[in-house]
């Protein structure tokens, strides 16, 4: 299962079950599962280790040295989950000092021109769309929806069913369960995603209002949660009342935090 032109360093460890393909170079330090598909041309390299079922694509290489000037050659790690599609040349490194990882979850799509740098931790079940570039010690959460060419900048949080729209940029956290547009532009709640997620409509109904509260009524999230409040609407307003960084900000209201 193992083209004969692929180059297979004797210290990287391999599942019996791992399908690697033509000019495929592997290298020392790396360790693949279970039932993984590695593609033509792919590189794997540092301290890499990735779980089974994992289907990598043509030109991907997983695991480079971080893109970090103060980066001096340490033996970092990049952990990558179960069940994640890499598409045609993404890059995902490694981390830029021993003392953290690079993580990427479990059944996440990186679509092809992806990329996540350094540090960042990746939950489950995101979709990365084409050309989606996610800076160093950047958070996603989970079922985060970032379209083509969108951009996260470094130390900045995306919370869990937040959804970017095409070519979008953010320098600052952009809550669970909002959209954003254009550069740091909240434009409401993403609806659709809640459906899908099978968010009740009294949830639903409950975010929106505490939406408008926060973002375009301007009261503070920290007094909000002394109220009653639903688990979804909670998770809301301590990703908020959390941030160091402020907010995205709804689009006809100044950036701030609470």
């Amino acid at each position: 299962m193992i083209h004969p032109t692929a180059i297979i360093a004797p210290k990287a460890t391999l599942h019996e079950t791992v399908s690697v393909g033509p000019y495929t170079v592997i290298d020392s330090g790396v360790t693949v599962g279970a039932d993984c598909v590695i593609g033509p041309h792919v590189h794997l390299t540092g301290e890499t280790t990735l779980g089974k079922n994992n289907r990598i694509h043509a030109g991907a290489v997983i695991g480079d040295a971080p893109q970090d000037l103060k980066y001096n050659g340490e033996p970092t790690r990049l952990r990558i989950g179960d069940d994640n599609v890499i598409r045609e040349h993404v890059t995902l490194h490694r981390s830029n000092s021993p003392e953290e990882d690079t993580v990427i979850g479990n059944e996440n799509f990186f679509m092809a021109a992806s990329h996540v740098g350094h540090n960042a931790v990746v939950g489950d079940h995101n979709i990365f769309a084409n050309g989606a570039l996610v800076g160093g010690h950047a958070v996603i959460a989970e079922r985060v929806f970032l379209s083509g060419n969108c951009a996260v900048h470094q130390f900045v949080r995306i919370g869990t069913l937040a959804m970017m729209q095409g070519n979008a940029a953010v320098s600052q956290d952009l809550p669970p369960f909002t959209m954003v547009f254009g550069v740091n532009k909240l434009c409401g709640l993403n609806i659709v995603g809640l459906r899908r997620a099978n968010i009740s409509a009294e949830e639903r109904t409950e975010l929106k209002a505490v939406y408008r509260r926060v973002f375009m009524e301007g009261e503070k999230a920290a007094e909000l949660l002394k109220e009653t409040v639903g688990t979804r609407t909670r998770e809301f307003l301590e990703f908020i009342v959390a941030s160091t960084r402020g907010v995205c900000a709804h689009a006809s209201r100044k950036s701030g935090r609470d």
